[in-house]
Formats: C-alpha cells, structure tokens, sequence
C-alpha cells in the first residue's frame, strides 16, 4: 500500500469508532391509553432516531422521529425492560423483550448522542479548533490610563491573570515606562506626583458622581425587583392550581397510571375510570342493537391435531369437575354466615364470599335466578354455543375453538375487551355441556354447562394480556306445572331455576374494592341480559326439553 494512504489531516475519523450508517429493530411503544404497548420498528441513524409502524413500511415514510443531541435517556425505576427518551416537552416510551436487549439499546443510544457533534471529541477533530490560549488572550479587553508630563509616558494595565492550578482569577497591576529614561535627574518626581494625585481626585470624584446616582436609582430598581417578584409568585400558584385540577381528572395519557403495583392512580380514580369505560361499553353495544340485528356466527370446531392422550387428560379432568359442581354448588347459602347477599332484585339473588390470597381478590360468586318459558336445556344450549357466543356475550373481543375434545366439549380462547386503566385479559378454558342423569323420577330434568381453566402448548401466556383463571358453571332446573285437562304443555307451564356459580382469579394489580364494586355491578347485568336474549330466541321455536 501506499503511504499516502495511511496519511490524513486532523478531520479524519478512526475507523474504529465510525458508527454504522443504520441500526434498526422491534421495541414496543406505548400509543396512548385506548391501544396501550404497541410492537414498532425504531431505526437510528446518526444522531436521529426514527420509528416506523412495522419493518416493511419505512418506505412509505416514518410516523415520527427525535434528534439525540439533547435527548435524556432515562431507564424505568422499576419496570427492568422499558426506558424512556425525553426531548423537551416530547416524550417516548419504550420496551424491549428483555432487560439485556434494553441497556443493548441504551447503550447504542449514548453512543450515537456522544457522537452526535455536541462536544465530542470527534466532533472536535471534524470542526477544528478554533479557540487556543494565544487568541483567548488577545481577545481580552484592555482597560488603560495613559498619563503623560514632560515625555514621560506611564500605562496602567489591568488584566485577569490565569493560574492553572488554582483555576481562578485574579487582577495583576503593572506599572511601567514605556520609555526608557536617560537618567535620574530628568526626572520630576514633584510634578509627576502632583498630576497622579489630581488624577486621582478625578477617578475618586467621578466615582462618588456614580455611586449618588445608584443612590437615586435604588427606589426605581427595589419597585421593579418587587413587580417581578410578584408576577413569578402568580405565576407558581398558577402552575400548582393547574397540576392540582390535572391530578383531579380520572384519564391519564402514559403507562405510569395503567394497572400495576407502582401505578400512580388511586383506588378511587382507578374505579371511576373503569366504570366511565363500562358504561361506554354499554353504550356502543345498545346502539349496535338499535342499528342492525346481528347475524349469528357459526364458529367451526376444526379439530386440532392433538394425541389421544392429551385428550383423555383434559376428558378426564371434566368428569372431576363435573362432579364437584353437581355436589357442591347446588347447595343453598341463604343461611350461611360466610356468604353475603349483595344483590336481589325479584327472582335473582346474587351471594359472595370474600376471599383474597396474596393480595388478589378471589372472592366465589353464586347466584340463583328463575326465568319462565324456556327449559334448562335451552338455556344452557344457547349459553355454550359457540355460534351464538357474539350475540349475547358484550366483553368478549375475540374468541376462537383451540381443540374440539367431544362434540358436548371443547378448549377456548376468549380475549376481553380492555377497560382501561386496567391492563387486558385472556382466559383459555374448557367449555363442555352436560345432562346430568336424575337417579329419582321426581327430580327435574338437569343440564350443566362448565367452563374451568387449563394450559394449553398451542396458546401460552401471552406479555400483553394477563391470563385470568376461572372455574364456572350453570346449573339449569326445568320445573313443569301440569296444565288444565288436556291441554298440551305450553311456555306458560316452563320454569327455569337457575344456579350460577363464578370462581375467577383476575390476576394482576387491580385494586380489590374496584374488582368487588365491578363484579356486584356486572354479574347481575349478565345474568338478565343472556336470560332476556334466551327468552327472545325460543319464543318462536318448540320447546327443547
């Protein structure tokens, strides 16, 4: 090679500390309180650092970028996978995957903001240097006395002298000729002495001239001084009377005020939010009634490629709690001290019993409803259905059959509508209906529907939903009034008494006053509305024993 090829001037950079051109990769970004964490793809280059809304759309150009000169990077305190990048007022906030992959980040961001051209010292190599001590101190200014009698010529100079190890500054005085004299006797120390004492009288008089004007002044400049500090005392009570009427508001905009152990929104405002969300839930399902009729969707229970022994697992598994229902939720609570009646209204009475474990309310909920003119098997045919799921179930986002076990039992994986603050659920159940075989000729006819949770290797946790735990059932009773004469049996003659029982583990951070005021509010809504749509769908039809 040659040796020019190894030489170059002071701009040239090190090869090994040249940046790549483009760095790129996936980081979640927190949108805004309706769509939460979404996955985006954040391209750096040099010092800007861009996102686009997936790796295929950078051509259609970026959704929002920051320059990383004044950036302040700052990891999460407590969440080991999230930091947040602040530029005056803008703030991004950022997951990675895994505590490594977020200082990786972090680490690559410093490095592009030290080389970003804001005091670095390749920057300074690219830009030269154009302030050395020479040029400092030839820039300083001068301040001179120039005395003269019979040619002699004195300069005073005062200049700030530099100490290195002190790093400080203070004032030298040089007094000096500026001509060399030719000898002591040409020298009139008398006349030299009286003109630097009448100049002196000078500097001093002019000087006193000053101070009685500051003097004067001082009235103007307190009345100034006291207007300005009150116009920045108004102006710090109205910022705190500002950030107290935002803490006042029940909807914050970032993540710090989701569901969490350190969110920074109380029991109270968390609770309203919840029930605001609720309420508009209701709203938006009320109008999409009154809008349209909706069409019923037929789900298909395609069987999953699944072994015989997996099935016979979870088979297995229904016959247990089966059986558990029928022997236990059947049993009255009226009289039990540790159960609470918290709703009755007519027919319906809903029971709780308060139970929590480790901080999380796991609180079973039993309720018992009579509804007229269907039968237990309808009720529990239209509740287990998976074609009608979407017409009567409003929570649900979405649902989907994993594994078809029987024709009568199926695995699901249903995804709730999130009620923000609180974070998304999913559950993924066992969903299987059942006649229970009577042993008396007296007893009614007995249909169950049961749903209980199980794990799944097709469906694991999933980091943007909490995995809720449930074990539900429906007991449904048909009781017969024998008509007048011959009468053939009509609705009128059909009862059906209704047992209901709930075992949910929500998961997660969510208070345990707000989870009690939900489920007292929610379940007896459930329960008239899936009855009401039950009553409407058989009124036309045969009845279905």
């Amino acid at each position: 090679m040659s040796d020019c090829s190894s030489s170059g001037s002071d701009e040239d950079l090190d090869p090994e500390i040249e940046l790549l051109d483009e760095l790129g990769g996936t980081l979640s970004k927190w949108t805004n309180y309706i769509h939460g964490w979404q996955d985006r793809w954040i391209v750096l280059k040099g010092n800007i650092l861009s996102y686009y809304r997936s790796a295929d759309e950078k051509e259609f150009g970026c959704r929002g970028s920051v320059c990383l000169g004044k950036a302040v990077i700052t990891p999460h305190e407590f969440d080991e996978c999230r930091f947040d990048i602040s530029v005056n007022d803008s703030i991004w906030y950022l997951r990675a995957e895994h505590p490594l992959l977020r200082q990786q980040w972090i680490d690559t961001i410093e490095l592009h903001k030290a080389e970003s051209g804001y005091g670095s010292e390749s920057s300074l190599r690219r830009h030269g240097s154009l302030l050395s001590l020479t040029s400092a101190a030839s820039g300083l200014s001068t301040f001179f006395f120039l005395l003269c009698h019979n040619k002699v010529f004195f300069t005073l100079y005062i200049f700030p002298e530099y100490i290195v190890n002190t790093m400080r500054s203070s004032y030298m005085f040089i007094l000096f000729p500026v001509d060399n004299l030719k000898g002591p006797l040409g020298i009139d120390f008398k006349g030299e002495a009286i003109t630097f004492k009448a100049t002196t009288a000078g500097i001093l008089s002019t000087l006193s001239h000053c101070i009685d004007i500051l003097v004067k002044r001082e009235e103007s400049w307190q009345r100034r001084l006291d207007k300005e500090i009150e116009r920045r005392k108004r102006a710090e009570d109205a910022y705190k009377a500002a950030l107290t009427e935002l803490k006042k508001k029940p909807h914050y905009g970032g993540p710090d005020y989701e569901e969490g152990p350190n969110s920074l929104i109380n029991e109270e405002e968390f609770f309203d939010a919840v029930e605001a969300a609720l309420d508009k839930h209701d709203q938006i399902e009320e109008q999409s009634q009154a809008e349209r009729s909706r069409a019923s969707r037929q789900i298909s229970l395609t069987p999953d490629t699944c072994s015989s022994i997996s099935t016979q697992k979870y088979l297995t598994k229904v016959e247990e709690m089966v059986q558990s229902h029928m022997n236990y939720s059947l049993q009255d609570v009226g009289g039990d001290a540790n159960w609470q009646l918290v709703v009755e209204e007519g027919d319906m009475k809903v029971y709780r019993r308060e139970v929590e474990e480790n901080g999380i309310v796991l609180d079973p909920l039993k309720a018992t409803h009579a509804v007229r003119g269907v039968t237990g098997h309808e009720v529990c045919h239209y509740f287990w259905g998976t074609a009608f799921r979407n017409d009567w179930e409003t929570t649900v986002e979405s649902f989907q059959v994993v594994e078809t076990l029987s024709d009568k039992a199926v695995i699901i994986h249903q995804t709730h509508k999130r009620v923000w603050p609180a974070s998304q659920r999913d559950v993924l159940y066992v969903s299987v209906i059942r006649k229970i075989l009577s042993t008396n000729e007296n007893d009614p006819d007995t249909w169950l529907v049961c749903n209980f949770s199980v794990d799944h290797d097709g469906y694991p946790p999933s980091a943007r939903c909490i995995r809720a735990k449930i074990n539900v059932a429906m007991i449904c009773q048909t009781l017969i009034s024998p008509p007048e004469g011959d009468k053939e049996i009509t609705r009128d003659n059909i009862l059906c008494k209704i047992t209901y029982v709930a075992n949910v583990n929500p998961g997660g951070w969510a208070p345990a006053s707000v989870l009690r005021a939900v489920a007292k509010r929610e379940y007896p809504k459930f329960l008239k509305r899936f009855t009401s749509y039950v009553q409407e769908k058989t009124s036309c039809e045969a009845i279905l024993f």
